[in-house]
Parts: structure tokens; sequence; C-alpha cells
């Protein structure tokens, strides 16, 4: 988080900003990980929010001072003092989290490790299976390295040497050397931050997320909420497997899936060991091409540039069968990277810009600052209205009896929150009849899919295990090297093929369309702001400016406070046509998982097949169905309760008084007037935020540094 200067509390409400030389350095070392233009870009915006949060700790020190000297503290005081404090501890910038999502061996540890200059920072062991749990990678101006372990209990550490002999994995060294334990399932997560890392931004996090999940509960919670929190996803895949791999694919349908349902607004495909290459075959593949080949390296590219086309064509394809066809992910340049993390290190044949690395660290920077940018601009704008709010309190001409026409205002917004209820409820009932269609396909294929699930092209054979684990996870198996099964999702997907197009267009964030949310979430928006512009036009109230201006700053604050509510009621929706089926199911899942003896195996099938029937009889996909209106029904209903009290709250703020209620409030006209400039000078710095790149990004290319070793480190064990 973004800190060039202190609050230090002298007493229990008031909060005082201090400076000092040592925060202004940090923010130049934080800014290194930046070309010269993108670094001024950054440096201007992290100036603008410390300018403002010292604004706002001067303003909210006055009312307080104002407040204590009446025991009797008026509303509207209690509200700005609030909004005020609420705003002073909002953190600078949520960490951006970046989800390295890979099978085992895809070399996820190896890219990590090159996209942060550290060699062997990431353990790496060769074709072994290495990472065995997620690992969360960021930087932060500490003077060495910490580890955090977060473990699944907080008796993890008694309990381990208890379970020692149970669940400890032995492994010789082939050496001959001392045995070694892997004590690997006692772990959640673990957290690694960077001293001052000169090639990650602070505040961007990178996780390493294994695998298809994991048979611990906990661990397999941890994994969904991971992806869910990810705003980007890189699919991972090495060069071998990037073709048929089922693996591969159920990943990619994964994070399609986390763009529906959590934060994810990007995927990128990166084909990883791209310097693999065995010349003689390749050169046999590529008989009758015109050009000649004449080098490893020169094969390598002409292959890589051909895997890229065609794998970005074939995601794109993807994407549009489950997004929206103006998703803004499917209007990005680049959705597949062909990168060598060995090659990175050695560029015995590949040139440290023809292995990407530097081109994904170019991305990296670019999200963030998109992220810094929005954030700022939404922070100085709310920081202005309520300034603006303030500063008419002691204005004598801000207290006019006649103020708006409060009354006629109140009653127009009353009716704008009726039609906002009516174009929402217009709004989800275009998942109807996609629901009902999927309802019918689920129906028809439920038994194909299910036995396809059920089926292994090999027999029985080691089958009975995994199916019994199956049943006793409610249907669901997770594995570290095989795939994933799901048969809760399986039988529900049909309904899902049908759906996604259609949610993914309710819920879309980037263009404003009549089918989206947020375009009528807007357009009430908007109606407000007009009409009060209206009001102040036609009397010709240049005395009601002021307040004017705070309604129309409020009102944005107000719905774009709607934003994580709507984030948080989407990924419950999305799920919960497969929770239902799941939960209906439980009771067969239970049944089969009792069962033992002879053909064990078999009799499990038939009872979760019989369960199913009869699930599937008694409407299963009708109820899940009715689950799902039943969530949008209810975020309709938040959405609308919220802005009613929101609303309500602003328009009593802004009503005329005849005695000034606010008479505490001290003078803020100093603070009002440099929050007016910090909030001019916004569209400036946006102007001189236009990136020029060319010749600054071949500037910025940096070459190999010497690889630090972590000499100083911390290791946490959490809970």
């Amino acid at each position: 988080m973004a800190e060039a200067e202190d609050f230090v509390s002298q007493e229990p409400h008031l909060a005082v900003f201090k400076g000092s030389p040592r925060k202004r350095r940090r923010l130049d070392q934080k800014c290194r990980v930046f070309p010269p233009a993108e670094q001024s870009a950054l440096k201007e915006y992290e100036k603008l929010e410390l300018r403002t949060r010292r604004v706002l700790s001067n303003t909210y020190q006055k009312l307080i001072q104002s407040a204590f000297l009446d025991d009797d503290i008026p509303g509207g005081v209690k509200y700005l003092i609030n909004r005020l404090l609420a705003l002073i501890e909002k953190s600078s910038l949520d960490p951006f989290y970046i989800g390295l999502f890979g099978a085992t061996g895809a070399g996820k540890s190896s890219l990590l490790n090159a996209i942060i200059h550290q060699a062997m920072f990431l353990p790496l062991s060769g074709d072994n299976v290495c990472t065995s749990c997620i690992v969360q990678v960021s930087s932060s101006s500490c003077e060495q390295y910490e580890a955090k372990i977060h473990l699944l209990s907080d008796q993890a550490n008694e309990l381990s040497a208890k379970l020692d002999p149970y669940i400890q994995t032995q492994m010789r060294n082939t050496d001959g050397g001392p045995v070694r334990t892997q004590i690997w399932p006692l772990i959640k997560y673990v957290e690694v931050t960077l001293p001052r890392s000169g090639m990650i931004p602070e505040g961007v996090v990178l996780v390493d997320i294994p695998g298809t999940g994991d048979f611990n509960s906990k661990r397999d919670e941890m994994w969904k909420r991971t992806i869910d929190k990810c705003s980007v996803i890189w699919v991972i895949s090495d060069i071998e497997r990037i073709s048929g791999g089922k693996i591969h694919e159920e990943l990619l349908c994964e994070s399609i899936k986390a763009c529906q349902r959590g934060l994810c607004q990007d995927i990128a495909l990166v084909v990883t060991k791209c310097d693999k290459l065995y010349l003689p075959e390749y050169l046999r593949e590529r008989e009758g091409r015109d050009k000649v080949i004449e080098s490893q390296r020169e094969a390598i590219l002409e292959r890589n540039e051909t895997v890229n086309l065609q794998k970005n064509r074939t995601l794109k394809e993807k994407l549009k069968r489950k997004l929206p066809t103006d998703s803004k992910v499917l209007e990005a340049s680049d959705l597949v990277y062909t990168v060598s993390a060995q090659e990175y290190w050695r560029q015995d044949l590949l040139n440290e810009e023809e292995t990407e690395i530097s081109k994904l660290r170019d991305y990296i920077r670019k999200k963030f600052l998109e992220k810094k940018r929005k954030t700022v601009t939404e922070y100085v704008t709310e920081a202005f209205g309520i300034l603006l709010l303030i500063d008419t309190f002691n204005s004598q001409d801000g207290l006019t009896n006649e103020y708006l026409h409060l009354n006629g205002l109140r009653r127009f917004v009353e009716e704008r929150i009726q039609l906002l209820e009516k174009d929402v409820d217009q709004c989800f009932t275009q998942v109807e009849q996609p629901l009902q269609e999927g309802v019918r396909d689920a129906r028809a294929f439920y038994r194909r899919i299910l036995s396809g699930c059920l089926t292994r092209s090999k027999g029985n054979q080691g089958f009975h295990q995994t199916l019994k684990a199956v049943c006793l996870k409610d249907g669901i198996y997770a594995s570290r090297t095989l795939a994933r099964i799901d048969l809760n999702e399986a039988i529900t997907q049909p309904i899902y093929d049908r759906v996604d197009p259609v949610f993914g267009n309710i819920f879309r964030t980037g263009k404003d369309t009549k089918s989206a949310l947020i375009h009528h979430i807007d357009t009430f928006k908007q109606s407000l702001q007009e009409k009060m512009t209206e009001v102040v036009l036609k009397r010709r109230w240049e005395s009601a400016s002021c307040q004017h201006n705070f309604l129309i700053q409020e009102i944005n604050a107000i719905l774009g406070g709607l934003e994580g509510h709507i984030l948080r009621k989407k990924k419950k929706i999305y799920e919960s046509l497969c929770n239902s089926v799941q939960n209906d199911l439980k009771p067969c899942y239970e049944d089969a998982a009792h069962i033992t003896g002879k053909k064990a195996c078999e009799r499990m099938k038939d009872a979760i097949r019989r369960g199913v029937d009869r699930q599937v009889a008694e409407d299963l996909f009708e109820r899940a169905q009715e689950r799902m209106k039943t969530q949008f029904q209810q975020l309709k209903n938040g959405i609308i309760e919220k802005v009613k009290g929101s609303v309500s709250t602003m328009l009593i703020l802004a009503s005329p008084r005849g005695e000034s209620l606010y008479k505490e409030l001290s003078d803020v006209k100093n603070e009002y007037k440099e929050m007016e400039k910090l909030y001019k000078s916004l569209r400036e710095i946006a102007e001189n935020a236009v990136m020029r790149r060319g010749m600054q990004e071949f500037l910025m290319r940096m070459s190999p540094r010497k690889v630090d070793s972590p000499k100083n480190s911390t290791l946490v064990l959490c809970d």
C-alpha cells in the first residue's frame, strides 16, 4: 500500500498526518519497476492520493474538535465524521492477484522465478512433483525475505508430531542419502514476500495455483477462493501438452467460470518450455514449406509463432461461446504467450525479449497502472463530494429555505427507484428462458454425462477408492495429479451452457448495453443528476451550486459502492445451480459411500445412478432453477434497499435548515479549496499519463542481473 506519509494517533478520535523523507524515498523505490513515462504517471497518482488523505485528515480533526464542544452531536455531523474516517482508513490499493493456474509439471514455479528474476526462489525438482500447495509471491519495502506458512488448524504444530507416522511421505534420495519427509498435508497456503523487487510492483500478488484442487476439503476450498479473487488468470501449459491435454482443457474451463462468478476480467494462455524442440522431427513435419530453416533458433521461433496464432484463435472461439462477444477480454491483442524460463537465464538459443518474460512483466505493469488510476480517481472524487457538503454547511447562502425544492425531488427519486426496480426485474428476466432450456437439456443428457463420469476405459481397477472418496465428499474428488471429478457440476453443465452467455451479459462491466445490470444503475444515476441540474438552472439558484455538486458526487459514491455487493452476490448466484444439485444428492452419495464387499464399485455406481434418477424424477433440475431465480430476486431486493437507504440519507443532509444544525462545524474553506484543486488536477494527470511506448520500451529492457540469494529470511507459521 502506498504510504508516503504516516497517520499518528494523538487522541482516540484524532488522526494527524506526518510526512518524512524516508517515505518519499520509498515512493521513488516503489516506482523504479516502471519505465520513465509510467513512473511519472504513478508518482502523480500517488502524490494526488496522499495529498487527498492529508486534506481529509485535517478536515476530520476540525469536525471532531468542533463536535466535542457539544454533547449532542447532530446526526448529519456523525454521518460526515464516519464518512471521513472510512475514507482515511480506506486502503490505497487492494492486492492485485494474478493466478498462475496449471497442472503439475507445467512450469509454473520456473516461470514465476523468471518473472521476479530469482533463479531458484521457488524450489524446482526437474520432473518430480514440487509445488504441493498454493504459494503467493509479492514484494514490499521490507529489508528481508519473509515467508508465512498458513496451517490448516490452529493446533497444527502439536498435531504434526502426533500425526507424523501417518501422514508423512517418505522419499529416499537417489544418492543413498537420508530419507526426506513431506508435511504438505498440514499446510493450507504459503505467503512469500520479496524485499524491494525491481521486477513486480508492490501490490501485485503472483499466485502459484497447483493442479485441479485438493482432496483436503479446507485446501480445496482455499483453491477455489483463490481462483475467484484473481483479477487475471494465466493458464499455464507446457509446449508438449498444449494440444489435446484433458487437464489443460479443464483448467481453461475453470478459468472461464472464474470470469463468470469471480473477479477475473482477463485470461491468457501461457505456453511454457518453448525452447524444447527436436529439430529433425520438426523439419520432417514441415516439409514442403518455402521458407528454409537453418538453425534450432529459427525453428523454435517459427514453431512458437504458429502455436501463438493457432491457440489465440482457438481460445477466442472458446471464450466467445461462454462470454458476451464484446467482452473486454476478447479485445486483448495478446491472449497467448510462448515463453521459456530456461532460455531466459541461459540465452543460448533465444535472447531475453524472445523468451517473452519481459512481455509478461509489461502486462503486469499495465494492469497495475489501470487499477491504480481507477482507484485514485474514485477516491479523489468521493473525497471532493464530502468536502463540498461540509463547505456548504458553513455557507449562509447554502442554507436557503428554498433549496432545490426537495419535496418535489424526493417524489422524483421515489418514482425513479420504482422504475429502477422494474428495469432490474426485466434485466434478470433474461435468464429465465435459458434456464428452462438448460433444464430440458440436463434432463435429456444427465444419464449419458453421469455414465461418462463413472466409466473408466481400464475398468474398475483402482477406481473403487476414488469413487468412495467422491461419495464421501458429496460428489467431488480433487487430486493434485488427477483430473478433478465433480458429478454435480457435470450433470448441471447443460444448464450452464445455456445460461453462461446471458449471465455474462447481465454482469458485464465493460461496454454499456441495455441487457446489462450496470446500464440500468447508470441510467438511474444519470436521471437523478439531470433532474438536479435542471432544477438549479430553472430557478437560477447560484447559491445552490455547492449542494448540487455534493448531490452529484454523493450519487456517484452511493452507486459506486453497489459494485462490491453485486460482485459478492454474483458468485453466489452462479454457484446456486451446482450447490442446489449437490445438496439434493447428498443422501444418494451417503448411501453409496456405505457400500462395501464384493463388487462394491459397481454397486456404488448403481446406487448413484438410481439416486440421481429418483431426484431427477422429483424435479432436481427444476429446484436448482428456482433457487437461482430466488438468488436473482434477493440481489434485486438488496440493490433497491441500499439505494433507498443511501439516497434518503443524502437528501436529509441536503435539506434546508431554518437554523443551522451544523453550527458546530469549523470553517473548512482552505481544505475545500485545496480539494477542489486536487479534483481538477485529475484530468491533467490523466492526459499526462498517456503512455509513449516505442523507444522507451526498448530502453527499459533490463539486462540480466546478478541473482541475489535470500541471505536474510523470516519464516512464520500462521493459523
